[in-house]
């Protein structure tokens, strides 16, 4: 709840105008209760996981042909009976665990400094929180995920995530419940070292949900923007992780590549490309020299 009874008031505390933004926000967020504010982020991260791997699973189920060629697992077909099932298995994860967990956490983040009035953030610093916020997550991620791949914690814990090994958009968040938590926990380290508005903490979980739900999609699309992001890791990167499955030493971060190459832990995957890189070489100039052959067989 923001401690400005009016716009007016507001601007004499600022000692200026509010921007457009800065008065949309103050008129939906004044006279709500900071927790009902931060409880919001339940529903995006619902939203998100609802909205943004439909394209990709509407397009698969009625034009299948027209992205085939992208398909990183090109022989594996998920029935939709599996894709509702995991929506559903999702679902009651989200409400079960992770909405308890974002609930239980709000004093915690206010204790952090996670700001929910005025002024709003600049650009520049919301850039450069999120910033923070996926490397300091992706590192924590690379280890917490490597853990899980000992025995007992593949066998008791992560082995219900690699259900799927050939990954779809539903499936990225699809885990044990206990995994949900521990490598939920590393999304609240960045805010915690840089605390910034909740619009970004907002923002933050809404994009890390977005990038989860891109390198499951099983496709390997040529002009996706995340391309032009250094050392990001992409579909292909983790989708050779679920190739492998349960013997998996590789490609363990959860958005950039470095660490997995930092600690040796790509050397699987860069061997697999560079054979498949090879084959798919020696397999066009079989066909093109097919095509010459007949050409010249014709001209005969």
């Amino acid at each position: 709840m923001l401690p400005f009874a009016s716009i007016s008031e507001a601007e004499a505390a600022l000692g200026r105008n509010l921007t457009s933004a800065e008065t949309v926000w103050f008129r939906y967020s004044a006279g709500m209760h900071d927790f009902w504010l931060y409880a919001h982020n339940i529903v995006f991260i619902l939203l998100v996981y609802t909205l943004a791997p439909l394209p990709v699973a509407l397009v698969e189920l009625m034009r299948p042909k027209a992205i085939h060629r992208y398909k990183l697992q090109p022989k594996i077909h998920v029935p939709v009976a599996d894709v509702l099932r995991c929506y559903r298995n999702v679902v009651k994860t989200f409400v079960f665990a992770v909405g308890p967990l974002q609930l239980f956490s709000f004093p915690t983040i206010k204790w952090w400094g996670i700001r929910l009035g005025l002024p709003l953030p600049s650009a520049w610093e919301v850039a450069a929180q999120l910033g923070v916020y996926f490397v300091v997550e992706d590192y924590f991620n690379y280890w917490l995920h490597r853990a899980l791949h000992c025995r007992w914690g593949y066998e008791h814990v992560h082995r219900v995530h690699h259900e799927f090994t050939a990954p779809i958009g539903f499936a990225a968040p699809y885990a044990h419940w206990a995994e949900v938590l521990i490598l939920g926990l590393p999304a609240f380290l960045g805010p915690a070292i840089a605390p910034g508005h909740i619009l970004t903490f907002w923002l933050w979980f809404v994009l890390r949900h977005i990038e989860a739900i891109e390198i499951h999609c099983g496709y390997d699309f040529p002009r996706t923007p995340t391309k032009y992001i250094p050392f990001y890791g992409g579909a292909e990167f983790h989708d050779y992780h679920h190739y492998v499955g349960g013997q998996s030493h590789s490609n363990f971060a959860s958005v950039f590549t470095y660490c997995d190459y930092i600690y040796g832990t790509d050397k699987g995957y860069r061997y697999h490309k560079a054979v498949s890189v090879k084959l798919r070489r020696q397999s066009d100039a079989d066909k093109q020299h097919g095509e010459m052959t007949d050409m010249s067989g014709k001209r005969d």
